[in-house]
């Protein structure tokens, strides 16, 4: 896990980065669940987002800033592209992927299966959660191109907020 300059990313260093896959844990299991259990994963995933949000403001507003004027600009900044970044990478790309994956084993098997429908929700599921492990490397690069390329092209990052906002993972 990475460490940082300033120490250790609860949200990005630790097992709680895990909740950001809750969704996606929660799509695999779509065909096994109520369909509020997966709402619920939805919730989790969100609410990981959002914290992690409000701890990179918290993080900018104790960086060391001209003055009041940057300092709010900067913090807002950091919480907005951590929302964006997070909730791309964290739930709105991987829930997706998993989900329609998951529909398409689900279909794949309806049509070309003798399985029991039991054994076909499980097969299902197995795919999904097999799949979680292989798509988070290429989505979270893919958002970090894309967040460069569109949205932090509008505001200039600084040395100052490139430990904040930049998601770097080497696992």
């Amino acid at each position: 896990m990475n460490t940082r300059k300033g120490g250790t990313d609860i949200f990005r260093d630790t097992p709680v980065r895990y909740l950001g896959y809750a969704n996606e844990i929660g799509e695999a299991f779509r065909a096994q669940i109520p369909i509020n259990a997966v709402r619920l994963s939805y919730g989790v995933a969100s609410g990981y987002v959002v914290a992690d949000a409000i701890h990179k403001g918290k993080e900018a507003s104790e960086k060391t800033w001209e003055n009041e004027g940057q300092k709010s600009s900067q913090v807002r900044w950091a919480v907005l592209d951590t929302l964006l970044w997070q909730g791309l990478a964290s739930v709105i790309i991987p829930g997706f992927t998993i989900n329609r994956l998951c529909a398409l084993s689900t279909y794949t098997f309806t049509k070309n299966s003798k399985f029991p429908i039991s054994t076909r929700k499980w097969i299902t599921t197995v795919i999904g959660l097999a799949c979680i492990p292989f798509i988070i490397k290429p989505i979270d690069k893919s958002v970090d191109a894309l967040m460069e390329n569109t949205f932090r092209k509008w505001y200039h990052i600084g040395p100052v907020m490139e430990t904040v906002v930049h998601h770097d993972r080497n696992d």
